[in-house]
């Protein structure tokens, strides 16, 4: 029971479900339809059968309510058939008559269609011209300008081609832009101004090509004007004192350079000058307009920084080549002159660069520039300087040198390197000056004849004092014709040292410096003219060989008369500088200290001279030391000697007494030492007492000789003493008293104090052998043979005291 109703329920829930699905079937779109198909699967097994069932049950009641509705209109579609079987033979009609109306109409419609077609064409081609001539309105502003263009390029006006482009660019070319010609304008523009650019570059060029060559000529204008502004302002300045030390015009070479007369000869010759330079300036020789071109044209084109950057570095290569000089400058003027004009011409080219631009140059790039260039040549100046031997040449660099600086520092260039190079170079001109006047007091020297000054006149007088101050009261009392004592290369001297000054002076001239400082200069190298120069000349004279012991007495008073007129070569300078010698930081001349070392030199040189020969004389001696007996006279040789001597000493009467005496006395002893050395010899084995007495004699009349004051000014028997050696070993021997010589030996009031026990014994053994072969003691073996062992004795004394006196030294 409970089954059956079971399967009734399901049997009803079954035929629901089938019901809804055939709902949706219908209702819904035929796409979507294959879900639910799929549900009908999807349930209970066999359903799909049952739902067939159901659907066959449906399709059967919609044909049953389509055949219903089919019969119920019928008979209302045999009627509306009806109807329009009429309707047919009428339509027919009615489109006949349409058609036949459309032809008419086509037919009279055509001739008006053609005639609208044409107005419309006319139309067209009027807008077309219309909008043709408004297009070319704006076209033309733009071709007329770009004409222009091609004309101001053509004509190299092209700072206003720039400015025309920038129009086109700007104004004229947005208005077109949508033509293909001015496509092509706007793509050619960048071209043309690279190409303007490009010829810019090349005018700059032949710009630097062109103040290369000009610089020389720029630089020599400069140079003249500022020579001729100092000149001018120097004879102003003479002109305004009034007064002041003239000092003769002085020329290295011998030339006296032309001199204007006074103010207005200075003036008419700088305005002479003046009009004959007026048109040559630098503007007029270089055409500065390339530079103000192609500086627009680059600002114009915004590469202002690429173009200042190019012609800085052109010109700092420009200057390297400029600083750079020749090799063979040094040799003349006119190659210092041509170096400093186009050093000069260079940078006025930058000054008037400077500042007639704005901003292509800067004060720290000209400043920069400059210290470069000073650097260089100051260097090369120092260097070609070096190689200058000729005084003249070194002055006229000297004045280059100013003049170059003078002309810089009118434009604001700082040149006080190049005033510490000048005195660099007054050094080196000192030097030169040195050299050449070495060879001018060599001149005096040779051409000197030593001997005191003839003067026959008051003219002749005159005419030495004028040149050497001179004062001697005496001497001016003496009648004409007489003698100064000096030679002629005194004055000479005097005078050349004065020339040195003068020639030291116009170095110093124009430096800028004060007086008290050339004071300085002039002393400090007159010094060295007196310490170096005249001395080193004057020990050289000394020592030459041909020079003989006249010469050197005239050369001791001739330092002795220079030596007193330092005095006035300072008041020289004084006059010239009119700076006090009292002031604290004046240097003083070392005159008195070189004529002294020349003196004494001079002294020297006499003494060692009166010794060589004395040492002559001594060597023409010639005794016979074995001879029996002397001759009774002195030797030939030495009368000679002493003839040679008291000659001598009277020409010494000029001397100072202490340098005659010392010669004297120095000659003196010189001959004593010679004649001891002569008996002493080594080589003299053998001496006779003949020989010593004949020795004896000669010494005698040395004796006699420095008895008889050959200089004045001997106290007593000074002179004699020379010679006391020799006399008592003399006098030892020819009396023969050795019991008094060796009782009293050692004591201070022995008589014979200055007779050595060695050079005793050498002498008695030289004798006691010349007694075994001549028989000279013969006398006393004979009378009394205990004689001769009183020599050996004697012999053996003395040898224990020359043993003695070894031990004891």
């Amino acid at each position: 029971m409970m089954t059956s109703n079971m399967a009734e329920n399901e049997s009803v829930e079954c035929i629901t479900e089938h019901e809804r699905i055939l709902q949706e079937i219908e209702s819904t779109d035929t796409a979507c339809v294959g879900p639910t198909l799929r549900s009908v699967y999807d349930d209970q097994p066999n359903a799909h059968k049952r739902f067939m069932e159901k659907l066959e049950v449906r399709i059967r009641n919609h044909d049953r309510e389509i055949e219903k509705m089919c019969n119920f209109h019928h008979q209302g579609f045999v009627d509306a058939i009806t109807e329009l079987l009429k309707v047919r033979a009428d339509a027919e009609k009615l489109m006949g008559q349409v058609t036949d109306t459309n032809r008419r109409l086509q037919d009279a419609g055509r001739e008006v269609t053609a005639q609208t077609e044409e107005v419309i064409r006319c139309r067209i081609q009027q807008r077309n011209m219309t909008t043709t001539v408004e297009r070319l309105q704006l076209c033309i502003p733009v071709l007329e300008m770009y004409s222009k263009l091609k004309e101001q390029l053509q004509s190299k006006r092209h700072y206003a081609a720039l400015k025309t482009m920038e129009q086109l660019e700007k104004v004229f070319i947005p208005r077109v832009s949508r033509y293909r010609f001015c496509q092509i304008m706007a793509d050619n523009l960048p071209k043309l101004r690279e190409d303007i650019k490009d010829i810019s570059m090349s005018d700059l060029k032949d710009f630097l090509e062109s103040i290369r060559k000009h610089s020389d000529k720029i630089g020599e204008t400069a140079m003249k004007q500022a020579q001729q502004h100092r000149t001018f302002n120097s004879v102003v300045q003479k002109q305004d004192s009034g007064m002041g030390y003239t000092k003769p015009v002085y020329s290295l070479n011998g030339r006296t350079p032309t001199q204007h007369n006074g103010l207005a000869a200075a003036e008419e010759g700088v305005e002479d000058d003046q009009s004959e330079e007026e048109v040559l300036t630098a503007q007029d020789l270089v055409d500065f307009s390339p530079v103000y071109r192609c500086l627009h044209i680059y600002t114009v084109l915004g590469d202002r920084e690429t173009f200042e950057n190019y012609y800085r570095k052109q010109r700092k290569k420009q200057a390297r080549l400029v600083l750079q000089p020749q090799s063979n400058m040094h040799e003349t003027v006119e190659g210092y002159r041509r170096y400093f004009n186009q050093i000069v011409g260079f940078f006025l080219v930058e000054d008037h660069v400077l500042h007639s631009t704005q901003g292509l140059l800067t004060r720290a790039f000209t400043d920069e520039l400059w210290n470069m260039a000073l650097s260089k040549i100051t260097a090369v100046l120092r260097t070609h300087s070096s190689y200058c031997s000729d005084p003249d040449l070194v002055l006229e660099l000297k004045n280059l040198i100013v003049i170059f600086a003078d002309t810089l520092q009118g434009y604001g260039y700082p040149v006080n390197r190049l005033f510490d190079l000048l005195y660099e170079i007054r050094d080196q001109y000192n030097e030169t000056l040195l050299k050449k006047w070495v060879l001018v007091f060599r001149e005096i020297f040779e051409l000197d004849n030593y001997s005191p000054i003839p003067v026959e006149t008051e003219e002749d007088y005159k005419s030495v004092i004028s040149r050497f101050p001179f004062h001697d009261a005496e001497i001016e009392k003496q009648d004409f014709p007489k003698k100064l004592p000096m030679s002629q290369s005194v004055p000479q001297i005097y005078v050349q040292v004065k020339e040195f000054i003068y020639a030291s002076l116009k170095f110093s001239e124009s430096l800028h410096r004060s007086w008290t400082e050339i004071d300085d200069m002039l002393r400090k190298s007159t010094n060295l003219l007196l310490t170096r120069t005249l001395s080193g000349c004057l020990q050289n004279l000394i020592k030459k060989p041909h020079i003989g012991l006249t010469e050197l007495v005239q050369i001791i008073i001739n330092t002795t008369h220079l030596e007193q007129a330092c005095k006035y070569l300072e008041d020289f300078i004084t006059n010239i500088t009119n700076v006090s010698p009292e002031t604290v930081h004046t240097t003083r001349l070392y005159g008195l200290s070189t004529f002294k070392d020349a003196r004494h030199a001079a002294e020297g040189e006499i003494y060692t001279k009166l010794n060589q020969k004395i040492d002559e004389f001594i060597q023409l001696a010639d005794y016979d030391w074995g001879m029996p007996e002397s001759d009774g006279q002195a030797s030939g040789y030495l009368m000679d000697l002493i003839n040679f001597l008291r000659s001598t000493f009277q020409v010494f009467t000029h001397l100072p007494g202490k340098v005659a005496q010392t010669a004297c006395m120095s000659a003196c002893k010189h001959l004593s030492t010679s004649l001891m050395q002569m008996l002493l010899d080594c080589e003299l084995k053998q001496i006779s007492m003949g020989a010593v007495q004949q020795f004896n004699l000669d010494v005698i009349q040395c004796e006699l000789f420095a008895s008889s004051e050959p200089v004045p000014g001997f106290q007593g028997d000074t002179l004699q003493l020379a010679f006391i050696d020799l006399r008592q070993l003399l006098d030892l021997f020819m009396v023969w008293d050795w019991s008094t010589y060796l009782a009293d030996y050692g004591q201070p009031t022995s008589k014979y104090l200055r007779v050595n026990p060695s050079t005793a014994l050498a002498l008695l053994e030289k004798m006691k052998d010349t007694s075994k072969k001549n028989n000279i003691f013969s006398q006393f073996r004979k009378n009394d043979r205990d004689k001769q062992k009183l020599i050996e004795t004697v012999v053996k004394q003395l040898r224990s005291l020359v043993n003695g006196m070894s031990q004891h030294s």
